[in-house]
């Protein structure tokens, strides 16, 4: 027969309620119990029933993950986060790739709206397309990434200051022709937009002239794209002495594109990029990088949602993590 709550309570000795609570994950309990509740739940095979539970809660047990591309490194490792903690608290999580399409998050709205799933998360590339622009009535929402408001719960880095930074140590050793890699063209973001923010604060604050030409635009963040914005970029202009990539994603395609045509790095220019993915440390020469905690992400994330869903009217908190930056091969100095 299917093992029951009461069963699971029986053997880890605690009450029914105290295991709803560690499955639910909405209220904290200590991590004895905790471990005890769980060995109990592997030992007798209990597998919580989602639809009574629905019925009973008024949830689904499923919340959204929405991300803007979900084949970067960058949005598997951060999937990979949240689905990690949100399991551990008991909820399943349905991913969706946004791209450039609003409809997409509107149709999420929409099932949150109908309890189809209980909050969402959402990444949008700018506020104007983004499902949550016109406020109103919105479901448990917690927003990730650039874009800024005030509409709904929202955690992130503070990338104006960390691309700041990431100049500033670009330019140390005097160092003046600074390139950036991800301005764009074709399409709005807000992360090229505040990142481009902190990178020209930087030169006004080394008293270094902006030069447009030593912003590069690429719309495809990814290696491929970047390799060939920048090797159409070194046909017609000289060298610059660094490059800050506005992803390690696109630094990769760069130090591709310097490689096969004979520049070395760091000798002839540095290389950074920004979100401090695996692959970067493993890229040759090793990355500098902009890098924050992705688990402490992922749990202000999970902790924010569940707030929001046990009290729809508090104000909106703005959260805002600690960043480092880690200096590797690609910028090490002459």
């Amino acid at each position: 027969m299917r093992s029951t709550v009461k069963d699971v309570a029986a053997r880890a000795g605690v009450s029914p309620k105290t295991v709803s609570n560690v499955v639910n994950g909405l209220v904290p309990v200590s991590e004895s119990t905790r471990a005890k509740v769980e060995a109990a739940i592997a030992e007798l095979d209990y597998i919580p029933n989602l639809s009574a539970r629905g019925l009973r809660n008024g949830r689904s047990g499923v919340i959204a993950l929405a991300l803007p591309d979900l084949g970067t490194p960058y949005s598997a490792e951060v999937a990979h986060q949240i689905v990690e903690v949100a399991h551990e608290q008991g909820w399943s999580v349905q991913l969706e790739e946004t791209g450039h399409d609003p409809h997409r998050e509107l149709d999420l709205v929409s099932k949150a709206r109908a309890n189809l799933i209980d909050g969402l998360i959402l990444n949008p590339i700018a506020l104007d397309v983004s499902a949550i622009r016109t406020g109103g009535n919105l479901p448990p929402v917690v927003m990730i990434g650039e874009v800024e408001q005030h509409q709904v719960d929202h955690v992130g880095v503070d990338n104006f200051s960390a691309a700041r930074d990431m100049t500033l140590a670009l330019a140390a050793g005097g160092r003046r022709r600074i390139a950036i890699l991800g301005t764009t063209e074709n399409r709005r973001t807000a992360t090229a937009n505040i990142r481009t923010m902190g990178y020209r604060q930087a030169l006004d604050d080394l008293g270094i002239d902006h030069d447009p030409h030593l912003e590069i635009a690429c719309d495809e963040w990814i290696p491929g794209g970047s390799a060939r914005a920048l090797g159409n970029y070194l046909r017609e202009n000289q060298l610059p002495e660094a490059i800050f990539c506005f992803t390690d994603s696109l630094a990769i395609g760069a130090l591709s594109v310097l490689h096969l045509e004979g520049h070395r790095v760091p000798q002839d220019v540095l290389i950074a990029g920004f979100d401090d993915i695996d692959h970067g440390q493993f890229a040759v020469p090793a990355l500098t990088t902009i890098s924050f905690d992705k688990r402490a992400l992922a749990e202000e994330v999970m902790r924010l949602l569940r707030g929001r869903m046990a009290d729809r009217k508090r104000e909106p908190v703005q959260l805002t993590l600690p960043y480092q930056l880690i200096s590797r091969a690609s910028s090490a100095a002459h």
